[in-house]
């Protein structure tokens, strides 16, 4: 096998000069000869399904990237890119939904074998939609941009799933294949399972070994890797792998970048993950090995279906977020997928209305300048945020996500305690839970204003003492309800 990789390697490394040679001045996304998928052809892995509501994956791809319903009349509108090979046409799913809600439906297939995501059927497990379905993602839940463009991600919520069982072109049994996807790495939980790849055909569990999809999560069930989480990891069925042991990889680290790039390839009894910051930089490779040393993984049994923030019994616990994915015939050489990363940094990826993504930020009251703090560096639940000297503990370090959250500590989110709407709520922190009395708007004019309540973060009375207590309040211009974010 060895040797084989290696001649594999050697041709790859000419086809993937070529394929990125089109990006080298290109400037902006859109204006990219060579895409992902165009990459992987050049590789020898070419991709059997493209999946993006962000941008085209071909150079040449102009067709539709996603279809949005508006709930005002339930009619549907197709979303394709700005031009070939560039940016979703945003415009065009922001005038259809203007004034009602729009929802998700088709995650369009770019490759033209029709591997198109819909709504997820039940299986071993029922969604809450009718019928037993899963939900379908707010379509404006996870704005971004890419290359300047404003764009949408897919927002999962628990509950939420989508599911191709009737595929073309993807592995069965034991046939290589090779899968990555970015994803928000900062919107995760710990329920099974934030997948996107390759999974049952029935949506329920056929066994060890009937899958092979990327997990990103910080559930500790199964497998896991070194620190707190969140991991990428392998889902292959009855068992989230980081590596060859059933349990732990110290090598699979803790990774929680704004935009992720998350890999997993397998062929007969070799498979590894693989990661980076999709904004910049290299990728990592996290374990490269033989299958597990549990039984039923060698010879994987794979079923061709393909699936998206859900497991293969169509789980539905978990959270996530995902703007695009491909799934290749053939295990890509390192060589393509790193070509395949330098692609996607100079994508452009940046949260929505531009600059960096704000990761482990203070946030710093403008009357008081002390720091919003969790008070003694509690993580107990419905604990009320205070003001207090800014110090660098890990309690007054705080990231905006993709979908309005402020998380602390990595998995617990500030709350209007009780969801509620009135003048003198406590703020608090609270398992997150993506409810929208944990979605918080934070404001060109300085202010942080509740998405249910519309009411702005208060330090109460007005006061600037250590230990002031948050609250929420009608929104009035006072000093104390400005706040400035601070790496």
């Amino acid at each position: 096998m060895l040797l084989r990789n290696l001649r594999k390697a050697a041709v790859t490394g000419a086809g993937v000069l070529l394929a990125v040679a089109g990006l080298v001045g290109s400037g902006t996304a859109q204006a990219a000869t060579s895409q992902p998928c165009d990459i992987y052809a050049s590789g020898g892995t070419p991709c059997v399904a493209a999946h993006s509501t962000t941008r085209a994956l071909y150079g040449a791809y102009s067709g539709p990237l996603y279809q949005v319903r508006r709930s005002s009349d339930n009619t549907t509108r197709d979303v394709a890119p700005l031009s070939a090979g560039g940016v979703a046409n945003a415009a065009t799913q922001d005038a259809f939904c203007s004034g009602t809600t729009c929802l998700i439906t088709i995650i369009y297939d770019q490759t033209g074998r029709g591997n198109h995501l819909t709504q997820a059927p039940p299986g071993g497990f029922s969604g809450p939609a009718a019928g037993g379905y899963d939900n379908l993602a707010n379509a404006t839940a996870a704005p971004v941009t890419v290359g300047g463009q404003k764009a949408y991600g897919v927002y999962v919520n628990p509950g939420t799933g989508y599911r191709n069982n009737r595929t073309s072109g993807i592995a069965t049994g034991d046939q290589p294949e090779g899968m990555y996807a970015i994803f928000d790495g900062t919107h995760y939980n710990g329920g099974c399972c934030f997948d996107y790849g390759n999974a049952e055909t029935n949506s329920r569990d056929n066994g060890n070994g009937t899958m092979e999809a990327i997990y990103f999560g910080n559930i500790k069930v199964w497998g896991y890797g070194a620190g707190n989480g969140p991991w990428i990891m392998a889902d292959l069925e009855n068992g989230l792998f980081s590596g060859v042991n059933q349990h732990y990889n110290a090598g699979d680290p803790s990774i929680s970048h704004r935009f992720l790039t998350a890999i997993v390839k397998g062929e007969p009894n070799h498979w590894a993950i693989r990661g980076g910051n999709a904004q910049s930089g290299s990728l990592s490779t996290f374990y490269n090995g033989v299958r597990p040393n549990v039984s039923g993984y060698n010879p994987m049994k794979k079923e061709g279906a393909i699936i998206l923030g859900i497991g293969g019994d169509n789980s539905i616990g978990a959270a996530g977020t995902f703007y695009e994915g491909v799934m290749t015939s053939g295990y890509p050489s390192d060589a393509t997928e790193n070509a395949v990363q330098a692609n996607i940094t100079a994508a452009g990826y940046a949260v929505s209305g531009g600059g960096n993504p704000q990761q482990g930020v203070q946030i710093v009251g403008g009357q008081s300048g002390r720091c919003v703090d969790v008070p003694n560096s509690s993580t107990t639940n419905g604990t009320q945020v205070q003001i207090w000297d800014c110090g660098s503990g890990t309690n007054q370090r705080w990231t905006s996500t993709s979908g309005k959250q402020l998380q602390v500590y990595g998995n617990k989110c500030l709350d209007a305690n009780g969801q509620g709407t009135a003048n003198g709520t406590q703020v608090i922190i609270w398992d997150c839970n993506n409810q929208t009395n944990q979605q918080w708007n934070v404001n060109s004019n300085g202010t942080i204003t509740g998405v249910q309540s519309g009411l702005c973060l208060d330090a109460n009375a007005a006061a600037t003492a250590n230990g002031t207590k948050l609250i929420l309040w009608a929104c009035n211009g006072g000093s104390n309800q400005q706040w400035s974010l601070r790496s």
